[in-house]
């Protein structure tokens, strides 16, 4: 899923709470960045908040209905009746207004989910992901390699299920201490200890990489040996 919230606290909160319920989080704080995450990446649904620095919510929101149909629940401060019903009008599938609970939250996307893929006549999306010979389920915060459990630290696992959920994909080091450890800034020891222990247990080194790969100044990438993405599918993002 993705969050478009420019409050840090709010934003930060958000995403423990919701990678703590097994969801796969991507955050931004403008909507520009929005559109941008929108246009790469497959989301189930977005999480809208409409107080955004660079462009209000509701435009946002009638941008992203121009490229995608994504879920969009929006959740601000806001609570004018006549504002709720232009943006359910506008293409928004839910409103919720702050403060709200977590579970709140995730009742409101499951519900939004179900029309939407009732609507669309689409099975539930596997909730497993698959990435060469390594398995991990979110929903259970189990991880295999070629079969075998893997004994992940709650960090350590979801390190390697965000890097897991983009295949191929670069992640800048910026983008990790925000989306896993919730930090606008930080050491980039820490990611490399993570990295190192991560190795470890996936027996492979920084020196012969098989499946974590390290550019230098540039970020972090996790794909199957082999470098291909062929022989592999990936669940969605939740």
């Amino acid at each position: 899923m993705l969050v478009v919230e420019d409050d840090q606290f709010v934003r930060s909160a958000l995403i423990r709470h919701l990678t703590e319920a097994a969801h796969t989080v991507r955050s931004v704080g403008t909507a520009l960045e929005a559109l941008r995450e929108v246009a790469h990446f497959r989301f189930d649904v977005v999480i809208l908040d409409l107080g955004l620095p660079d462009l209000d919510g509701s435009e946002a929101l009638k941008m992203l209905r121009g490229i995608t149909d994504v879920p969009v629940i929006i959740a601000t401060a806001r609570d004018d009746e006549s504002e709720i019903v232009r943006l359910l009008n506008d293409g928004a599938d839910d409103y919720l207004t702050k403060p709200f609970s977590v579970e709140h939250l995730s009742a409101r996307m499951a519900a939004v989910l179900r029309r939407s893929r009732a609507s669309a006549g689409e099975a539930p999306p596997p909730r497993v992901i698959q990435v060469g010979g390594l398995s991990i389920d979110p929903l259970r915060r189990q991880a295999e390699l070629d079969g075998t459990p893997l004994d992940l630290t709650r960090r350590e696992f979801d390190l390697l299920t965000f890097l897991a959920g983009r295949p191929g994909v670069v992640v800048p080091r910026k983008e990790l201490l925000a989306e896993v450890w919730q930090l606008s800034y930080g050491d980039d020891q820490t990611i490399d200890v993570h990295l190192s222990w991560l190795r470890r247990k996936l027996g492979e080194t920084a020196a012969r990489p098989r499946y974590l790969h390290t550019l230098r100044g540039v970020g972090v990438k996790l794909e199957p040996p082999g470098g291909s993405r062929s022989g592999h599918q990936q669940g969605h993002q939740r």
